[in-house]
């Protein structure tokens, strides 16, 4: 019967250590665009890898970004004209925040 507690106890704890660790999933980017309604997507390219998120009131984020430098598109409505921001380094588990994008007609 002790063999069988020391048992329960040794996987009880192995099972709270294996869930008390998140795993990190990459970095995201987040920005904001003005006017708040002028764009609908943006978009991360990193090689082969592209990551898409809307547009919500002006506000996105690009999340699951592996670490590296990344070219962000800002897919605008008409009359606006599209912005690309080059050279956007991405960290592990870390927010990159672009700030305030102003579209421009």
């Amino acid at each position: 019967m002790k063999k069988f507690n020391v048992s329960i106890l040794a996987l009880t704890v192995a099972a709270i250590a294996a869930f008390s660790f998140s795993s990190v999933e990459g970095g995201s980017i987040t920005g904001k665009v003005t006017p708040l309604d002028g764009a609908s997507k943006a978009w991360a390219i990193y090689g082969a890898d592209t990551l898409k998120a809307d547009v919500l009131d002006g506000t996105f984020n690009l999340q699951g970004a592996k670490p590296g430098n990344y070219s962000v598109i800002i897919e605008a409505k008409q009359p606006f004209k599209k912005v690309t921001i080059n050279d956007i380094n991405v960290e592990e588990g870390r927010v990159t925040d672009l700030g305030e994008i102003k579209l421009e007609q």
